[in-house]
């Protein structure tokens, strides 16, 4: 693209709107990456409080006969917190917040496991944090926001069904090639 754009600028004799776009792009970027780092600051810092205040052990009790249902195997493991931090990030929009747990989260999962191959519980928490079923959009909020919305908050309905429909393809998959999984080895 940068070097289209750039054959493009030779071609046309453009060379100086190709440079001023190129340096005001830039600066829209790194004011637009520090407004949003301050939003991502935020809410990893209320996460943290969270976490110290206990508040996430209590989520983590909340979320547990999901967690049963969901993650059997890890759900009285020590696996069985992150896993329940990030379902809580990501529910409530901090994708940015929901990495770090998820990572954690499969790095216990994995040394519980007795494969070197994720199994379908790992396989499940990767489509559950992937759908990313968000109860309160607040990154999406906040880039839009940015971009001058004047209802950042309108686009919540799309959102709620769009990653509803993501989680259940995604689990329904993962049931369908599971099932189908145990008849190849028969």
């Amino acid at each position: 693209m940068i070097l289209t754009s750039f054959v493009f600028a030779v071609i046309n004799g453009s060379m100086e709107e190709l440079s001023s776009a190129v340096l005001q792009g830039a600066a829209d970027a790194v004011s637009f990456c520090i407004k949003l780092l301050g939003t991502v600051c935020l809410w990893n810092g209320l996460m943290e409080i969270a976490k110290r205040s206990s508040l996430t052990q209590k989520i983590e009790k909340l979320l547990s006969p999901i967690l049963k249902i969901l993650f059997p195997r890890y759900s009285k493991t020590d696996a069985a917190y992150p896993i329940a931090a990030n379902i809580t990030a990501n529910l409530l929009g901090l994708g940015n917040a929901a990495t770090p747990l998820g990572i954690e989260a499969m790095k216990r999962m994995k040394n519980h496991s007795q494969s070197s191959v994720a199994d379908s519980e790992m396989i499940r928490f990767v489509i559950i944090n992937s759908a990313a079923l968000t109860l309160i959009p607040t990154t999406v909020a906040a880039l839009r926001q940015e971009m001058g919305s004047k209802q950042p908050l309108s686009v919540m309905g799309a959102i709620w069904i769009s990653g509803l429909a993501a989680l259940t393809a995604g689990l329904l998959a993962q049931r369908i090639c599971s099932k189908m999984k145990g008849k190849w080895k028969k």
